[in-house]
C-alpha cells in the first residue's frame, strides 16, 4: 500500500491539484455542487481553535507527500513545500472574491503540515538509527 505513492507519484500532484483547485475558486466549489450555495462551505468538523477542514485538508496531502517522496534528502525541500503552500493559499485569499484570509484557516493548515514533519522527522531518525 505505501509503496504505491512512491511509485505513482501522480497520486501526490493530483492531490495537490485538487487542494489548489478548491482553495482559489471563488467561493465554495463543494458547497455549489453539494448544497447549490457556493458560498457555503461544507464542514467535516466542528472546528476548535483552528480550522478543521485546513487541518485535514493538508495533513493528507502532507501524509501523501511523505509517503510519495520518502527519500531523506527530499525531506526539507518538500517540508519547505508544503509550509510554502499552506501560507501561499492562505494569503491569496486577501485577493480572491467570496473567499477571506483568516488566521484560524492558517494555523489550521500550518498545524496539519507540521504534525506529519513532526512524525516524518523522528520516522526517518528511528530508520537510520537501525541502520
Amino acid at each position: 500500500m505505501i509503496n504505491i505513492f512512491s511509485r505513482y507519484k501522480l497520486i501526490f500532484y493530483f492531490f495537490n491539484f485538487v487542494l489548489i483547485f478548491l482553495y482559489l475558486f471563488p467561493g465554495s466549489f463543494l458547497g455549489c455542487y453539494l448544497y447549490d450555495d457556493c458560498l457555503k462551505q461544507p464542514q467535516i468538523t466542528s472546528d476548535f481553535v483552528v480550522s478543521s477542514n485546513h487541518l485535514y485538508a493538508f495533513f493528507i496531502l502532507s501524509v501523501v507527500g511523505f509517503l510519495t517522496f520518502k527519500r531523506r534528502s527530499v525531506f526539507k525541500i518538500l517540508s519547505i513545500y508544503l509550509i510554502s503552500l499552506s501560507i501561499i493559499l492562505e494569503l491569496f485569499h486577501f485577493i480572491i472574491p467570496e473567499r477571506s484570509f483568516e488566521l484560524s484557516d492558517l494555523f489550521g493548515n500550518l498545524i496539519g503540515v507540521i504534525i506529519v514533519i513532526f512524525f516524518s522527522f523522528f520516522l526517518i531518525k528511528n530508520e537510520n538509527y537501525k541502520n
